[in-house]
C-alpha cells in the first residue's frame, strides 16, 4: 500500500503553495502550520513533509523555530528541509524534532560534505530530493539546473547508503495535472531497492491511485487537499 505524505510548505509562518516553484505564483491559504499538522496528526497520517521555502530562497533555515513547535508533542515523523548548507543546520533541525533533514542543492554542489554528515549521522537522517528539470537535477529553490541526470544522482547517493528520495518534475508542481508517471516508473525500474517518493501534480484521488498500481512506494501531496479536490474521507483507504 503506497504511504500518503501531506506537505507542509511555509512562507512568512503561513502553508502556501508555489507553482513550477515560482514565488511570484504563489498561493497563500492562510493555514498555521501547527494547526495543520495537528490536524493531519488527528487523521491518522504518520508523517509530514515540512518545507522552509523562506529558507530555500535564502539559502539559510528560517523556520527552525516554528518547527520546534510543529513537532512538540506530536507523534508524526518529520522531515524539514530548505536552504540547508551546513552541519549545524543538521543539528539544529534534527534536534527541533525532525526525523530527517531534506536537502537536494547541497548534494549537488558539496557533495563531500553530504557524505560526511552522512558518515556522522547515519543515512537513515537524509531525505534527497531529486528535484528534475528536462531530466536534470534543479537547484537554489529550482532557480538553477545542474548537469546530473536523475540516474546520476539517485546513483551516486544510493552508493553512499541513502535509500529514500523524493523526486518533483517541477514541470508539474502546483498545476494539478496529474503526477509524472512514466518518470515515477522509470526511476523505480533502474533502482527497484530505494524508496521513492513521487511528489507533484496529484489533482485527485485517482492519481494516488495510479501511483500504488505502478508501485510507487509513497507520494506528497499538498495543493490538491488545500483547494477541496482531495478530502480526508477519500484518503481513509491508505491510512
Amino acid at each position: 500500500m503506497i504511504d500518503l505524505i501531506p506537505a507542509i510548505d511555509i512562507i512568512n509562518g503561513s502553508c502556501v503553495r508555489l507553482v513550477e516553484g515560482d514565488f511570484a505564483r504563489k498561493t497563500d491559504y492562510g493555514h498555521d502550520p501547527v494547526e495543520m499538522a495537528r490536524f493531519f496528526e488527528k487523521a491518522g497520517f504518520k508523517r509530514l513533509h515540512v518545507v522552509d521555502l523562506d529558507g530555500a530562497r535564502s539559502g539559510c533555515p528560517v523556520h527552525i523555530p516554528l518547527l520546534r513547535n510543529i513537532t512538540k508533542g506530536s507523534s508524526l515523523n518529520f522531515d524539514f528541509g530548505g536552504g540547508v548548507r551546513d552541519e549545524s543546520q543538521v543539528e539544529e533541525i534534527l534536534d527541533a524534532g525532525a526525523k530527517q533533514v531534506s536537502i537536494g542543492s547541497i548534494a549537488v554542489k558539496d557533495p563531500e560534505k553530504v557524505a560526511g554528515w552522512i558518515i556522522k549521522y547515519g543515512p537513515e537522517a537524509f531525505f534527497l530530493g531529486a528535484d528534475i528539470k528536462d531530466d536534470k537535477i534543479a537547484t537554489n529553490a529550482w532557480t538553477e539546473t545542474s548537469k546530473f541526470s536523475v540516474n546520476e544522482f539517485i546513483a551516486a547517493w544510493a552508493d553512499k547508503g541513502i535509500n529514500r528520495f523524493f523526486c518533483t518534475d517541477i514541470s508539474r508542481d502546483g498545476k494539478l495535472q496529474g503526477p509524472a508517471i512514466e518518470l515515477y516508473t522509470r526511476i523505480k525500474k533502474k533502482f527497484p531497492k530505494i524508496y521513492l517518493v513521487a511528489s507533484g501534480g496529484v489533482s485527485r484521488v485517482s492519481d494516488i491511485q495510479v501511483l500504488e498500481d505502478a508501485g510507487i512506494d509513497a507520494v506528497i501531496f499538498g495543493k490538491a487537499f488545500y483547494e477541496g479536490r482531495i478530502t480526508i474521507d477519500e484518503l481513509i483507504k491508505w491510512l
